[in-house]
Formats: structure tokens, sequence, C-alpha cells
């Protein structure tokens, strides 16, 4: 069996980051309003959005918000770590054809527990379009 653990709990530090991109697309939106039942027309209906005060479609918060778990299960701290909490304040939201940086640093390590908070951001152009902190559990490495 290969080992798909990317970080074990003695591998982190605080200050380690990892980022992730992604582009919004209409698709995307309307294929996250499917899977969640969120069919809110300001993310649906181009016609409706347009008559916002954003003139036009925008993405879930949750979808933007997404692209954080992207992070944390893939590459900080990756396979094997358990996505438990996340507390985000949205600030902006993402438009179609928007680049999302998702952003998550490591800022404390319980060593005893094995429970690791990140601080987590979106941004597009360089500003911060939600931003908080998440919880994961992180495997302590197996001793053999």
């Amino acid at each position: 069996m290969t080992d798909n653990v990317k970080y074990y709990l003695e591998d982190l530090e605080v200050g380690m980051k990892s980022t992730t991109t992604s582009v919004i697309t209409g698709e995307m939106i309307d294929t996250f309003a499917d899977i969640t039942g969120d069919h809110n027309p300001i993310h649906v209906d181009a016609e409706f959005a347009a008559t916002t005060q954003f003139g036009q479609r925008i993405a879930h918060g949750a979808l933007s918000a997404s692209f954080i778990s992207a992070v944390l299960g893939n590459d900080l701290p990756g396979p094997g770590a358990v996505f438990v909490e996340l507390n985000l304040r949205f600030r902006k939201p993402a438009f179609i054809g928007d680049e999302v940086m998702a952003v998550a640093e490591v800022a404390e390590i319980n060593e005893r527990t094995g429970r690791v908070k990140m601080k987590c951001h979106c941004e597009v152009n360089g500003q911060k379009i939600c931003r908080g902190d998440a919880g994961v559990f992180v495997q302590k490495r197996p001793t053999d």
C-alpha cells in the first residue's frame, strides 16, 4: 500500500503556507447551484443579477470557500487530514472570469490533540474576498 499522506503532524510548522487558483465559470456556478440546491437568481439568472448592486452574476460564497478545502485536502496539510471547522467572513463576491486564489497558512499546532488551526483567505486580483480560519485534524507519524 502506498503512503498517500503529504504531511504528518510532526512535519508541520507555524507559517507554512500553500495556495491554489481556479477561474470561476458560469458552468461552475450552475453546477454548484445544482449540487447544493441554491438557485438564488443572483447566482444563476443573468437578467436578474444585472438589476442588483453587482450588475452581474456572482459566484456562491461557498463556491469560493470550497477552494480552501482544495488547499487543505490536496496540499497543506494534504491527503489524510480531516477538515473539521471553517469560520469565514465574506467581504466581496467573485464574478465569472475571476481567478480566485485560495490561501491556507498554518497558524497553530496542538501536538497533543493533532488539531491544526489554519489562517485562510480567498483573493481576486490581490484583494481578499473572504477570510477566516479552518480547523483540521492531522495524523501523527505512525510508529513502526
